[in-house]
């Protein structure tokens, strides 16, 4: 007689299958700890000046002297009303507006056009051009104020807002090429020969091709650009000797005087000037970190 073949023990561990089911390291788990606490130490840096600022501005000086940190007591709102109502207000916030939006185009459209050609054309001391360009980076502004004070008198642009624009648009140029010729190598080179195939000229390509791929890069250095025309001091100051051309930096020299300066009117005045780039920057900030993260992917 064959004897009868052994069934499977059964048994608690039958039909299991091993758990694979990663947990998370401690390590990791450390890393993130840290990186939230650093996060909230950079916040509390940020947003401290800012809150210290804000509630300035509703006290009058003595309380400013005497309880800096404290809250007002009592409240003076008239700081921000009595700012909000002056017209020279209203004038510098028009003068920077329009100073960064004509640097912004000017600098965007030439230097989207120099990418173009170093990133898709080779020509004879192309790199030589390109590392010229790059050197602008190391150039400090400071140091080239009295030649350009000097220029800008001898082509009479003193007191005259392209003295600003021109300037900060020369300026703006080396950085804003370096990022934008990295964007358009990144793009394939089947795209370009596949719109010269459907009859695109080379600038067709690069307006109707090129420019719309790099949507994200254009984003970020317009905001690059309109912040850094928005916060620039020294050159304005060089170039402005008319009130009526004073932009939003030079706008806090209204509240000081020969022996004293109205700092509570200043915080308010700092803080109302800070409530249109701040909207800017909510409405573009999209555009900027998916430009940035394209650019950090693509590199």
């Amino acid at each position: 007689m064959s004897s009868p073949v052994p069934s499977p023990v059964a048994g608690p561990a039958a039909g299991r299958r091993p758990d694979r089911r990663r947990r998370p390291a401690g390590p990791s788990r450390a890393k993130g700890v840290s990186l939230h606490l650093l996060a909230a130490t950079l916040a509390v840096f940020v947003l401290v000046p800012l809150v210290f600022a804000l509630l300035g501005g509703f006290k009058d000086n003595a309380q400013l002297a005497s309880n800096p940190f404290g809250l007002p007591a009592p409240w003076h709102p008239e700081n921000y009303t009595e700012v909000l109502a002056s017209g020279s207000f209203w004038r510098q916030i028009g003068n920077s507006v329009f100073i960064a939006l004509a640097t912004t185009v000017l600098v965007v459209g030439l230097s989207a056009m120099a990418a173009f050609a170093f990133a898709r054309f080779a020509f004879r001391g192309r790199e030589v051009l390109f590392t010229i360009f790059t050197a602008g980076l190391m150039f400090p502004f400071a140091v080239a104020i009295l030649p350009l004070f000097v220029l800008m008198r001898t082509f009479g642009l003193l007191d005259n807002p392209l003295g600003v624009i021109l300037v900060q648009a020369a300026f703006g140029l080396p950085m804003t090429i370096i990022i934008l010729r990295g964007f358009f190598a990144a793009i394939p080179r089947e795209v370009e020969e596949a719109a010269v195939i459907d009859g695109c000229t080379p600038f067709g390509v690069f307006w109707r091709v090129l420019l719309p791929m790099a949507r994200p890069a254009l984003a970020t250095v317009s905001v690059l650009a309109i912040v850094a025309s928005w916060n620039n001091f020294f050159l304005p100051l060089a170039v402005f000797n008319d009130p009526d051309w004073w932009t939003i930096p030079l706008g806090v020299q209204q509240f000081q005087g020969q022996y004293s300066s109205d700092i509570a009117r200043t915080l308010a005045y700092v803080v109302l000037a800070m409530v249109p780039a701040l909207a800017f920057y909510a409405v573009a900030e999209r555009h900027l970190i998916s430009g940035l993260t394209a650019g950090a992917t693509k590199g």
